[in-house]
């Protein structure tokens, strides 16, 4: 399962590399785009579920790494003003 890092910046211009356990969050997110907060997070959560629950069919327990990343979102997020996410890159 390839691992893969997505680059974003927060409302308040803070950038950050986030962990994924697979390509999936390809599917929900796209590089170039802003998502607002809640819609980043809602997505964020959709995408490290389905890789985590990938990686528990694959070797039996979650992805630890993909639901503490997805904890870090919600934290930060939580910190946020009102604002968009912009997803900077994609790194494999």
């Amino acid at each position: 399962m390839p691992e893969m890092r997505f680059h974003i910046r927060w409302p308040d211009g803070t950038s950050e590399a986030c962990y994924a356990p697979s390509l999936v969050i390809k599917e929900y997110l796209a590089v170039g785009q802003d998502y607002p907060v809640a819609e980043f997070v809602a997505l964020s959560r959709l995408a490290l579920g389905i890789a985590s629950a990938r990686v528990r069919a694959r070797y039996g327990f979650p992805c630890g790494r993909a639901e503490a990343q997805l904890a870090r979102i919600e934290e930060t997020a939580r910190r946020q003003a009102p604002g968009t996410v912009y997803v900077e890159s994609f790194e494999v």
